[in-house]
């Protein structure tokens, strides 16, 4: 092994975090070092958004916005679906449901050929209102 010393260059940030450390600093100093840190870092936070393109931001924001709101619906869905899944009776229950009302439906709109032919005009009705 060598006899070398070597040197460690400490960067300024170290020295002022050893001299916090070893202080005493009263409340009042601390709240009031804390209040001009918190307004120079408020400072350059407005100046960074004062260079901002706002306009662009706008179109950018909507679509961020629909994206988060899509995201945030899912997983609130899939909480609600997982949680009745969870009860032992309720999905049963909700499958007999379902299979009601899907037989409902049928049995009003399917049971004769009038019915038929006129949900059909209903479909093609809504579908020209909306697609044309």
């Amino acid at each position: 092994m060598s006899d070398a010393t070597t040197e460690v260059k400490e960067d300024s940030t170290s020295d002022t975090w050893r001299s916090n450390v070893g202080s005493t600093a009263s409340p009042e100093e601390e709240k009031t070092s804390f209040a001009s840190r918190y307004s120079d870092v408020l400072g350059s936070v407005n100046q960074i958004l004062d260079q901002v393109d706002w306009n662009q931001m706008g179109r950018i924001g909507k679509i961020i916005g629909i994206f988060t709101a899509v995201i945030v619906a899912q997983i609130l869905i899939k909480g609600v679906l997982d949680t009745i899944n969870l009860l032992p009776i309720i999905p049963g229950i909700l499958e007999l449901l379902g299979l009601i009302v899907v037989g409902q439906w049928s049995w009003k709109n399917l049971a004769t050929s009038e019915k038929r032919t006129d949900l059909i005009q209903r479909v093609q009705t809504v579908r020209h209102e909306y697609f044309s």
